[in-house]
Formats: C-alpha cells, sequence, structure tokens
C-alpha cells in the first residue's frame, strides 16, 4: 500500500493531569485513522472503483464517505494533540482579545465551551469564519463544522480521549484539557489565518461588534 500521510509525532511530556498512557492509547487510536486514509486513498487509484455509481451502495461512495471521515479523524486528532501543553496555559494576545469582543470575557467564553463540550459526543472546535469566532460541536469527525471556517482550538470529548483516567466524568476531563491549552499555538493559528486572508489588525472587520451576533 502507497503511503500518502504519515502520523506526526507529539510531545506530551508537558501535559499535566492526563496520564501519559491515556495520551498514548489515543496517539494509537490517530495512527489508525492514518492508516485508513492511506487505504483509502490507495483505493481511490484504482479506476475500477469508479464503474458503480450507486448512491444506495457503491464502492466508490463507500469509500468517498470513509474518505472525510478518515481524514478529518486525522486533522482533527493533530490539532488536538498540538494545542495540548507547554508553556502557554494562559489566554494571552490576539485571541484573548477576540475572545473578550465576541463573549464578553474569557471566563463567559470557557463556560459556553465547557457546555458544548458537555453536549456533544465528538469535538468541540474554537475557529474563525467571516472574521468571526464560533464554536462548533460535532458529534463525528465528519459533521457539524462549516466549509472555510479556520480552526482554532480543537478539543475531543469522545470517551477515548478520558475514559482511562477519568471513567465517565467528562467534566473533570474538559477542566484539565483547559489547564493544559497551549494558547501559543492557538495565536499562531489566528496569525496563519490573518496571513491566509491578508487581515491586518487595523482591519474593522476584525474587531468589529457588528459580527458579534453574526454567528454564536
Amino acid at each position: 500500500m502507497k503511503r500518502y500521510l504519515n502520523a506526526k509525532v507529539f510531545d506530551f511530556d508537558q501535559v499535566k493531569g492526563i496520564s501519559k498512557n491515556q495520551l498514548l492509547q489515543h496517539y494509537t487510536l490517530y495512527e489508525g485513522y492514518v492508516q485508513k486514509i492511506n487505504q483509502i486513498w490507495d483505493e481511490l487509484e484504482n479506476e475500477e472503483n469508479y464503474k458503480d455509481e450507486s448512491a444506495t451502495y457503491s464502492k466508490i461512495r463507500s469509500l468517498k464517505l470513509g474518505e472525510s471521515f478518515a481524514l478529518n479523524g486525522v486533522k482533527l486528532h493533530e490539532l488536538y494533540f498540538e494545542n495540548l501543553g507547554g508553556k502557554n496555559t494562559k489566554p494571552y494576545g490576539q485571541i484573548l482579545e477576540l475572545i473578550n469582543r465576541k463573549y464578553g470575557s474569557y471566563e463567559l467564553f470557557k463556560e459556553k465551551f465547557k457546555s458544548i463540550g458537555l453536549a456533544v459526543r465528538g469535538w468541540v472546535v474554537l475557529a474563525i469564519q467571516l472574521n468571526n469566532l464560533y464554536m462548533f460541536g460535532s458529534d463525528a469527525h465528519d459533521v457539524g463544522a462549516i466549509w472555510s471556517a479556520y480552526p482554532l482550538l480543537v478539543m475531543d470529548v469522545y470517551e477515548h480521549a478520558y475514559m482511562i483516567d477519568f471513567g465517565v466524568n467528562r467534566k473533570q476531563y474538559i477542566d484539565e484539557f483547559f489547564k493544559n491549552i497551549n494558547w501559543k499555538i492557538v495565536n499562531e493559528r489566528l496569525h496563519s489565518y490573518n496571513n491566509l486572508f491578508n487581515i491586518k489588525k487595523t482591519n474593522d472587520k476584525l474587531y468589529n461588534n457588528n459580527f458579534k451576533y453574526y454567528l454564536y
């Protein structure tokens, strides 16, 4: 099988309150998604798989649905692992300014983010879209997000993310997650978004309160 993607390596040494065993078991699951997306892409190279186009069942239908699920599983886990740990566990900089402008305060943002994390079954993503912050809740890798939204902060709330350490106590896991957010990474993602869309800090659209009620 041809390999298109390799699993990234993450340093979990700076993560506190979530055990290395929990993180390594979680990482093994991520490696499985990498393996599956490589397998799917290998199958998509086979022209025979395109000859039956049935929307009820066909090989190409299964492959394309599996592709979005597996690839999002890879990308979301990479974003999640990347924004865990480090020494920058207090929000600061441009992301804090945008959070305060959108949600009123960091504490109010945190309450809403945690509430979504308890209500959904898969992921919570703080993203920026149309120059505005938005919190997505998702029950699965391939549902619940908006195309063109740029992810800034990702939290996994599937049971596999916390069951070894916290059993069914998802709330305790979410509390520990917030203690381990690497806000340097979040600010770097925001900076990348600004560069991608050529947004400068002086651009009123980035801070215009008229956008406050456009997305929630």
